[in-house]
């Protein structure tokens, strides 16, 4: 595929891209059902396919550089489609190279430290893509919608409206620190309607290969889906930072959503631009003399180097 082509579809997220500064509100600044720029289903499908392939040829050579690694966070509300993303979009890519990771309500350990604790540990190494499928900034959206079930002691003795802003600039550092240190941050809001949620709902509610998502609580959480639209917005204005800027993902079309996801992802890796490293020497050396041997292993009327053929 010619760069051109590549560096299109590494561009198409750029129109999700959260400006930092501004001021978001999420209902009234971003359509969830919004599908410019691409041509229907089938054409997003094969455009899915073409960015997966180049994702998984620049992880080849991340792993293999060992320079940067890269951080993607998934954040949605309830029927959002993180997972199906993560299935979908991290379908071409070597498993030897990516972790998912899934975090729900902290454990009695996790809670026992400071919030981000548990996230730092999850962190992915140089040459390595790691998702986190929700994230730290549930400590600024479910606790915030549900501040009588906060277990960080030091937040429910400080309930004032400050603590939010404060977790925003320790969150906000802590990632310009995992962006100091070669860590590319990815994050993606998959942008929900509120009658699509409901649709998928019931889907679960109808189909029996659903019902093993259907939960009640999601039910529950839905009556307070203003309240997370106004976290959600607060969020966004507060941690879009030049060195991990979100980008709202409209996730009504499933198909337009993980192309989105793959979008984003593949811009990164443009960006990083990893290379195969540079054989030194001495080990070219060695190289050649391993070959040279080799081929004197051939059997007799057989070629002597069958990589290229192949």
């Amino acid at each position: 595929m010619s760069k051109r082509r590549e560096h299109k579809l590494a561009r198409l997220s750029d129109q999700f891209r959260v400006r930092p500064g501004r001021t978001v509100d999420l209902p009234r600044d971003f359509d969830p059902g919004f599908t410019g720029g691409v041509e229907g289903k089938r054409h997003a499908r094969k455009e899915l396919s073409r960015a997966i392939s180049l994702i998984a040829e620049r992880q080849q050579r991340l792993a293999a550089e060992q320079s940067d690694a890269v951080l993607v966070i998934l954040q949605a509300i309830d029927a959002g489609g993180k997972d199906g993303a993560i299935r979908h979009v991290m379908s071409g890519l070597n498993p030897q190279g990516v972790s998912v990771h899934s975090f729900k309500q902290p454990s009695l350990e996790e809670v026992g430290h400071d919030f981000l604790w548990r996230y730092q540990r999850r962190l992915p190494s140089r040459g390595e893509i790691t998702v986190f499928n929700r994230s730290q900034y549930e400590e600024v959206l479910v606790v915030r919608v549900h501040p009588e079930d906060l277990d960080d002691e030091a937040v429910s003795r400080d309930r004032r409206p400050g603590v939010w802003k404060r977790r925003f600039r320790e969150i906000n550092d802590w990632e310009r620190y995992l962006a100091d240190n070669r860590v590319r941050i990815v994050k993606l809001l998959l942008h929900l309607s509120k009658e699509e949620q409901r649709y998928r709902f019931l889907r679960r509610c109808d189909l029996p290969e659903k019902h093993w998502k259907f939960s009640a609580a999601d039910i529950r959480e839905r009556r307070h889906w203003d309240d997370y639209q106004v976290a959600f917005s607060d969020m966004l204005s507060h941690t879009s930072t030049p060195w991990a800027p979100w980008y709202v993902i409209p996730a009504d079309h499933k198909w337009y959503a993980r192309l989105g996801v793959a979008s984003a992802l593949l811009r990164a890796l443009v960006e990083i631009d990893p290379q195969f490293p540079v054989v030194e020497e001495t080990a070219m050396r060695e190289l050649l003399a391993a070959r040279a041997e080799l081929e004197a292993q051939a059997p007799s009327g057989r070629p002597a180097d069958p990589v290229p053929g192949r």
